[in-house]
């Protein structure tokens, strides 16, 4: 049932420690990391950081009188910034997960 793994070597602790840590350099890195979108040719503008935190938004004055196409200028523009974040995170997980190595010891 256990073939290939070294259970003499194989350290939980350590590796749940490895996990932790890397979590929490992939959280402060995002933190720095900004994506912005834009709607409307430039009239709605969302900024929000790697941990999906709106840091910024600008509106045209112009949409302030149309609450209709501001609503659905502001709905494309988020949408579209959450996914760029939502990708930078799966990649980084991706690469988190490359960075592990084989925990197993398997040959």
């Amino acid at each position: 049932m256990f073939d290939g793994i070294d259970l003499k070597n194989l350290d939980l602790n350590s590796m749940m420690k490895q996990v932790q840590d890397m979590a929490d350099n992939a959280k402060e890195e995002n933190s720095n990391k900004i994506f912005t979108s834009k709607s409307g040719g430039g009239m709605v503008e969302i900024s929000i950081n790697g941990n999906s935190e709106v840091i910024d938004l600008q509106i045209d004055d112009s949409l302030l009188e149309d609450k209709d196409s501001l609503q659905i200028l502001l709905i494309s523009a988020m949408n579209d910034v959450i996914k760029q974040s939502d990708e930078n995170k799966k990649m980084m997980a991706m690469n988190m997960m490359g960075g592990m190595g084989n925990p197993f010891g398997q040959k």
